[in-house]
């Protein structure tokens, strides 16, 4: 593997964290909550301005990434593809930063790792048919759908336990 796909598959697997052989999507999505606090430690006052960039950037090379993942991975929808979690993790304190006004805390990350991975695993539409988009769209889509989801359903949660 050249320096530009090894680049590329340590994007796309979250540094590794897609070859988990136990839930690579769940500990995939580990890389974007690292990602999220680590953005919001160092730019506290720019947090949703770098996370928004970070998820725009990461969704679009994703989104470009088909004919790599058809030559990289065997199946349509590999598991080592865990760039979408991250992106979707992201979009998640994206979606509850903007609708609280303020930025999660310790409660907050936790609560939206796992409403994260709940709406992802549950697919409720429109989440379900855009994995029928071609090629990595379809791969990024679903996710970022969970993540809107995810982002809401944090923010009318946490209040009722105290966040």
């Amino acid at each position: 593997m050249n320096v530009v796909d090894r680049c590329r598959w340590l994007l796309i697997t979250s540094f590794g964290l897609g070859c988990s052989p136990w839930a690579p999507g769940t500990v995939g999505t580990l890389g974007g909550v690292v990602l999220g606090i680590s953005l919001q430690w160092a730019l506290p006052q720019h947090t949703i301005l770098a996370w928004s960039i970070a998820a725009g950037a990461l969704f679009v090379f994703g989104c470009l990434q088909t004919d790599f993942t058809a030559r990289t991975f065997p199946k349509e929808d590999p598991g080592h593809f865990v760039l979408d979690e991250v992106v979707g993790y992201l979009v998640t304190v994206i979606v509850y930063a903007l609708l609280a006004g303020k930025l999660p805390d310790a409660l907050g990350h936790t609560g939206a790792f796992f409403a994260f991975r709940a709406f992802d695993v549950l697919k409720i539409q429109p989440a379900r048919k855009l994995e029928d988009l071609p090629g990595a769209w379809g791969i990024m889509c679903d996710d970022q759908m969970a993540g809107l989801y995810a982002g809401v359903a944090l923010w009318l949660a946490l209040p009722l336990v105290g966040g």
